[in-house]
């Protein structure tokens, strides 16, 4: 059984990825997800507000300024809020290096060109062997358009693919007008993989104390429909490879990411709820799947049921719509009248 796939030019034995999570900081942790079979181990994001954060301190201690200081930094997080500064991310880059033999890809969570560039170099340095560029942004700014949203970020993406020589990933949010057409565009400036989507962070509402609350919620395995049908649309029609992130939980779900084009999936949630042993266990599920149906090798079903060669191709499209709309029906109500 021929399980082989390649991504961010590295030939795999198989598809299943550990994605950008709190495990990357263990280095038990670590090698128990190469011991389950783990090809690549994908750290988690810094932040680009832990540079600036940093940055801000070295000034405070050299200039000795507290009253300007003081109002820059009051949008920033606290400094025990990240698990790992700077300078321990670049040694755990490091560390895991020594302590694997598969590739590991940093993580870079950015907003702006100068921000991102020299960080990438320090971790081409450290010895990361790829870059996956973690584009997340929600403007909540009226005076910006997507359209300067979209520039910035592609010139980002431009402007570290000149930076440094190593293999580069693009994750992408869902709410681009056109997500396709991003990702194409993402493609020319230098990214050669794409991943969808990112999964934002949401803060909650407490109704009784009237604050804003931080609300993580693991994914399920209904996220993972957005990501199958841009993934469908886009298989064939962007240049480079395409990895799915968000909602990947079972072995079927694996299927699903390889028959409408991935070249990978991301597991995340499913690791952090089973651990890293769970690894195993969905590759041989995939395995006895694709021998149940008579499949010799991952690529005899990739793109299979992607947007050219799906059997029904408006099922993707905007038609799909009404015909759901009209074919449902009411099943069940509650006793107060609201559809269970």
């Amino acid at each position: 059984m021929n399980l082989s796939t390649s991504y961010m030019g590295f030939q795999l034995p198989h598809p299943l990825i550990p994605g950008a999570s709190p495990m990357s900081d263990d280095l038990d942790t670590i090698r128990k997800l190469e011991d389950a079979g783990a090809p690549m181990i994908i750290m988690h994001s810094i932040f680009e507000e832990q540079l600036v954060q940093e940055q801000l301190y070295v000034n405070w201690a050299i200039e000795q300024a507290e009253e300007s200081y003081g109002e820059a930094a009051s949008y920033l997080p606290k400094p025990g809020e990240f698990s790992l500064g700077s300078e321990a991310y670049l040694k755990q880059v490091a560390k895991i290096k020594a302590a694997v033999a598969v590739p590991v890809i940093a993580s870079l969570n950015g907003r702006t060109k100068g921000g991102w560039i020299s960080y990438a170099q320090e971790l081409q340095q450290a010895g990361a062997d790829g870059i996956e560029l973690n584009i997340y942004e929600m403007s909540l700014s009226p005076s910006r358009s997507s359209t300067d949203i979209e520039r910035e970020a592609l010139a980002v993406i431009a402007a570290v693919r000149s930076a440094v020589k190593l293999p580069l990933a693009v994750k992408l949010s869902p709410f681009y007008t056109s997500p396709i057409h991003f990702a194409a565009q993402a493609t020319e400036a230098g990214a050669g993989s794409i991943v969808i989507f990112n999964r934002f962070y949401q803060g909650d509402i407490d109704i009784e104390n009237l604050t804003v609350r931080r609300s993580l919620k693991l994914s399920t395995s209904d996220e993972l429909l957005l990501r199958l049908r841009w993934a469908a649309a886009m298989y064939g029609r962007i240049d480079g490879g395409l990895a799915i992130t968000g909602g990947v939980q079972t072995c079927r779900d694996i299927i699903k990411c390889i028959m409408v084009g991935a070249d990978v999936v991301q597991m995340v949630s499913a690791l952090l709820e089973s651990g890293p042993e769970h690894l195993a266990v969905l590759r041989q599920g995939l395995m006895d799947w694709m021998e149940q149906h008579e499949y010799s090798s991952l690529s005899q079903m990739k793109g299979s049921m992607s947007l050219p060669h799906s059997p029904e191709p408006e099922l993707f499209e905007r038609g799909n719509y009404m015909r759901i709309l009209q074919s449902w029906t009411v099943s069940e109500t509650t006793q107060d009248g609201f559809w269970s």
